[in-house]
């Protein structure tokens, strides 16, 4: 069996262990070339389908929210939910804390920006998904297109 992850979240030492009932996806996200594989794997999905998502993207990060069945798939990916014990923070639907859910959400709303946040414990980043928007074709592209992404592959 695995150790729990112990990754550092915003400066926080929190092990991660499975969950006994895995959250219903509402987002999907990567880092790094993950997150470019995903853009890439969402820039083939078709027009309505892309509409029905929001997102947000940084320089080595990219947050697609929808509906579950909507999401891409990609490996290595975290598909992210909602725990009712902190609903300002989107975790992994597969982990949880080993630390009381509204405390995590309490120490990482701290200075980290608008929530809901997205949690990425294996990269260790926080992504503020609070300003997602429509996905659009033309931004998406774009964003692949950006130097820094293609870098990160």
């Amino acid at each position: 069996m695995r150790p729990p992850l112990e990754p550092v979240v915003a400066g926080l030492p929190v092990r991660w262990r499975p969950r006994a009932l895995p959250l219903e996806p509402v987002a999907v996200a990567g880092v790094g070339p993950v997150a470019l594989s995903l853009g890439h794997r969402a820039s083939r999905a078709e027009d309505a389908t892309l509409a029905s998502w929001t997102g947000v993207a940084g320089p080595d990060v990219l947050v697609l929210l929808g509906v579950a069945a909507s999401l891409p798939w990609v490996d290595g990916a975290v598909y992210l939910g909602r725990d009712p014990l902190a609903p300002a923070l989107l975790l992994p639907c597969a982990l949880e804390p080993d630390v009381a859910p509204s405390l995590l959400e309490r120490a990482l709303l701290v200075g980290q920006g608008d929530a809901p946040l997205a949690v990425l414990p294996a990269s260790g980043v926080l992504v503020s998904v609070a300003a997602a928007k429509p996905v659009a074709r033309a931004s998406l592209t774009a964003w692949l297109s950006v130097p820094a992404v293609e870098a990160a592959s």
